[in-house]
């Protein structure tokens, strides 16, 4: 079976989602290859996340060179910060670039695939563990605001450094999730950021907390799945990728 080649675009210091999404769809009956081009990025701060993005077109011509079937634009922050409604435009052009060059992949940000996964799990209260400094996490709830979603609680573990982000020990993501209050939300964004380890967190939080949880790694799985229309379906990664989901009413 020829694998399906899964383009991703990501900081330079980023190394969770090369592993997470990886690690999430070698649970799948399809097979998959992963190709990173990556974007100069250490601080996670306004500045060094406008210079980052500015490098986009250059990663996306790498990935074209490499005939991917998807690609993700893998840093959610970055996108969110630019103000609402970014990752629809980010995609735009993006899909604008690659055409230019008769190539027509799935094209995802993990912005747009965190809405997303929301959106099919039929959630509207949410809550948030965010990894960045308090501004950069308030940019975040007002973009999911904006979208729609009342965001309930939130806690930003003011992580500047990314390479640091990248070593948050899993039990400091869950006593932060433990920390909010969660009695009116219908789902938990366990890590909101493709660069804060999550995985093995997901299905253990779903069983603690008693309701949906996702990360930007399981709902950016999810969105490739079905830009590639298979079926979004992966053992132990949580309900959003468990099977069907309900219809929302």
């Amino acid at each position: 079976m020829t694998p399906h080649r899964i383009g991703l675009v990501v900081p330079s210091s980023n190394v969770t989602v090369e592993t997470e999404i990886p690690a999430l769809l070698a649970r799948h009956a399809d097979t998959f290859s992963f190709h990173a081009s990556r974007m100069r990025m250490h601080q996670v701060s306004p500045e060094e996340l406008r210079a980052m993005n500015a490098q986009r077109e250059r990663c996306v011509d790498e990935l074209a060179d490499a005939g991917v079937d998807a690609l993700l634009y893998a840093c959610l922050v970055a996108v969110m910060a630019q103000g609402p409604g970014e990752h629809a435009r980010t995609e735009k052009a993006v899909v604008d670039q690659l055409a230019t060059r008769d190539a027509h992949p799935a094209v995802l940000s993990s912005a747009g695939a965190l809405v997303e996964g929301l959106r099919a799990l039929g959630a509207r209260r949410i809550a948030l563990v965010t990894p960045y400094v308090r501004p950069l996490a308030e940019e975040v709830v007002a973009y999911l605001r904006a979208e729609g979603f009342d965001v309930v609680d939130w806690v930003a573990l003011e992580v500047a450094d990314n390479a640091e982000v990248g070593c948050i020990p899993g039990a400091r993501v869950l006593a932060a999730a433990r920390g909010l209050d969660l009695s009116r939300a219908d789902a938990l964004v366990i890590s909101a950021c493709v660069q804060m380890p999550s995985l093995e967190l997901v299905e253990p939080a779903e069983t603690e907390f008693g309701l949906p949880v996702l990360s930007a790694a399981t709902a950016g799985a999810y969105a490739l799945l079905k830009g590639l229309n298979l079926a979004p379906r992966l053992p132990g990664a949580g309900r959003l990728l468990a099977g069907p989901l309900p219809s929302r009413g």
